[in-house]
């Protein structure tokens, strides 16, 4: 459950935040005053960001955002009016996904200039087939892929419709691809996005709800720039920071235990650093449910740390033990592409894959009358992981 909340917030809380602004008639006055400055804000906050950060997608998508509220203030009164709203409409989910997709290049740069002259060249094309062609133009961008009763509830049309979903699927696959990556944020955003566009209630909804989809972005860059400080990219587990930040906040009794992954040099000389980043990951992946409720971090390198708090170190060296049994007795299995980088003299066979044993050793201790600070216990801990060691490793000492 927790882990399913962790992908809905605060995205989602937002998302309703907005809704039940602009559609409660008891918060109309407020939407109203919300609205005039609100945008303002969100766009400040994204440039500020942006700059301090050297977040260049949040500039770009800032920009699309004020660039599609510019164009819908003008209504859909004319022929113009409506076939800009619906290149629109057709065009910013294409944008969105390029900019969420494409790396950091900077906003000033000779890429980021590259980008600004393509959306530069995107409001040529628009504005000259709504001079040359405005007739065929429209046709297309309001053609009836389904029966017209199916979309009569949105001004977008389907064309519009398909690409909004395409988008969101393949968002969706690059946020599961890579969760920590702030294309999440771009997903929500998107709903904000078509959200605004569908709205047609009189009112500031199309205004709130541009401004959301900002806000949204600006929270994704905070979190993406939390999770850059307090978790490890390689393992997803929280890092040495905060680690450091967690025992200080710990009162009373708490055991720590220091795991360290057995010959993990000779294996990274064996089979390369991919295949220790493959190891290390999946070792963190056990270390992620040990058992006893422990909390597990990245300490650096192959070394891992556990974190029982309220607990003496007699009751948790049960739990350390079948932590330590679970990762000896699971059979890493290896990918094809992880080979060793000495042939073997004898090719007994051509597995695809290859499953090898990973064993760790642990060192435990805990807060006593000897080592009273967070800093002596985990020196303690780290003194005990090496006598395991040279006790011949697999194994736990304290």
């Amino acid at each position: 459950m927790k882990r399913i909340l962790s992908k809905l917030v605060p995205e989602v809380p937002i998302l309703v935040a907005a809704a039940l602004l602009v559609t409660m008639p008891s918060l109309r006055g407020t939407a109203r005053g919300l609205a005039t400055v609100f945008p303002f804000t969100v766009v400040a906050a994204a440039l500020l960001l942006g700059w301090r950060f050297n977040r260049s997608r949040l500039v770009f998508a800032t920009a699309l955002l004020a660039l599609t509220e510019y164009l819908m203030l003008n209504g859909l009164d004319t022929q113009r009016d409506r076939l800009l709203f619906h290149a629109t409409t057709f065009l910013l989910p294409i944008n969105l996904a390029l900019v969420a997709l494409l790396p950091e290049r900077g906003t000033l740069t000779p890429a980021g200039l590259l980008r600004w002259v393509l959306l530069g060249v995107q409001l040529v094309i628009v504005a000259f087939i709504a001079k040359a062609f405005p007739d065929k133009a429209l046709k297309f961008l309001t053609t009836h892929i389904l029966p017209a009763r199916f979309t009569s509830w949105t001004p977008v049309q389907q064309p519009s419709i398909i690409a909004f979903v395409a988008i969101g699927v393949l968002l969706v696959l690059a946020w599961m691809r890579e969760p920590q990556s702030p294309v999440r944020g771009y997903f929500y955003s998107l709903i904000a996005v078509f959200a605004a566009l569908t709205w047609h209630t009189a009112g500031p909804g199309q205004e709130i709800w541009l401004a959301t989809a900002g806000l949204i972005l600006v929270i994704a860059v905070i979190e993406a720039s939390y999770l850059m400080a307090y978790r490890d990219g390689l393992t997803e587990l929280p890092g040495r920071r905060a680690l450091n930040e967690a025992l200080p906040r710990l009162s009373g009794q708490f055991t720590v235990a220091m795991v360290d992954v057995d010959h993990f040099k000779r294996f990274n000389d064996t089979y390369g650093h991919d295949a220790g980043d493959h190891v290390l990951r999946l070792v963190a992946a056990r270390l992620a449910k040990a058992p006893g409720g422990g909390t597990a971090y990245r300490y650096g390198g192959e070394e891992f740390a556990l974190v029982y708090p309220g607990k003496g170190q007699e009751e948790c060296l049960p739990y350390v033990e079948e932590l330590r049994e679970m990762v000896e007795t699971h059979r890493f299995t290896m990918r094809r592409r992880f080979r060793p980088r000495v042939k073997p003299k004898a090719d007994k066979g051509r597995k695809s894959r290859q499953a090898i044993m990973i064993t760790v050793s642990i060192g435990v201790a805990e807060r006593n009358h000897r080592n009273t600070s967070p800093d002596q216990v985990v020196q303690a801990a780290d003194k005990a992981l090496y006598r395991a060691k040279e006790a011949g490793r697999n194994r736990v000492s304290t």
